[in-house]
């Protein structure tokens, strides 16, 4: 076989693994936010965040002290602490305690501000080139989102439980720009892993009472708990690293603005839950507005 055709397979393969990547972690974060509401009828906020990366950090140790992976070097430490504690914990506590008076439309809106950030962070300090045409199509995708958040209804005021979900799209945009240089030097599971455990090392605090309400809480709740712990964490945080691994942090985090939409066909096809004119018209903007993004990347 020549080296030519080995190149072009394996050019091939990276293809499918990085779209692979993307759409796991699109339909897993897309599935997390009904159920965060779910699993907030019986825990508080810190706990459910708690049992949730208590759950993911088992397997993420076991996959540590199997593959036994190289540890980080002194300068990459507070990078890998800043994932745990922003990434994982910092977003999780601000989202949960966000959606507890913020309805799920305007909850996605506000964290979609995260990839404008990132975009705009990754320009300045990792040098990535954004072209005219990927913030035209970003700003419709986030178009497309505040039409999808009107339609769903409950008023877009901005209020203490805004501002919180909009904490966690910081702790979001600046995780992915701090942990980004890690890939150079490390294996994207090996960083997800380290994630999940000092995450729900900075969670535990939570976890006492986390135990004491799960005696209490419905099989919906307890059922989200567990979902949340292995899907949208375990799954997606892993997926999304391997995503971050072989795209620039700005085009990777544009991709995100497919989560409300593939949100609100989950919640027609599993719940039956009807969107409104304005929230197709959203989903059909915030799609596009991905594809306009990437034919910037097409031209280049």
């Amino acid at each position: 076989m020549s080296t030519s055709v080995c190149i072009e397979r394996n050019a091939a393969m990276g293809g499918t693994v990085t779209v692979a990547a993307v759409g796991i972690t699109i339909l897993a974060w897309a599935s997390a936010f009904p159920a965060i509401r779910a699993g907030l009828h019986g825990f508080g906020p810190g706990e459910l965040g708690a049992m949730r990366f208590a759950i993911a950090a088992v397997p993420a140790a076991i996959y540590l002290l199997v593959t036994r992976p190289a540890l980080p070097a002194r300068g990459e430490m507070w990078r890998f602490l800043y994932g745990g504690v922003f990434f994982v914990g910092g977003y999780t506590i601000l989202l949960n305690m966000g959606e507890m008076t913020v309805s799920a439309g305007a909850a996605s809106f506000i964290i979609n501000v995260a990839p404008i950030i990132t975009a705009a962070m990754a320009m300045v300090l990792l040098g990535e080139r954004f072209p005219v045409l990927a913030w035209v199509g970003t700003f419709v995708s986030f178009g497309g989102i505040g039409l999808i958040a009107l339609g769903e209804g409950g008023g877009m005021s901005i209020d203490r439980g805004a501002l919180l979900i909009l904490g966690g799209a910081l702790c979001a945009a600046t995780s992915t720009i701090v942990q980004k240089p890690l890939f150079k030097n490390h294996q994207p599971l090996t960083i997800a892993a380290w994630n999940m455990i000092l995450g729900a090392a900075v969670l535990s605090p939570f976890l006492p009472n986390a135990i004491f309400e799960a005696q209490a809480a419905s099989s919906q709740a307890l059922g989200a708990a567990l979902y949340l712990g292995f899907i949208p964490s375990l799954v997606a945080y892993a997926s999304w690293a391997v995503a971050l691994s072989r795209l620039p942090a700005s085009r990777a985090s544009n991709y995100l603005y497919c989560i409300p939409p593939v949100s609100t066909a989950l919640g027609f096809v599993w719940l039956g839950e009807v969107p409104t004119t304005l929230g197709i018209i959203g989903g059909v903007l915030a799609m596009g507005g991905v594809a306009i993004a990437n034919l910037s990347r097409a031209r280049a």
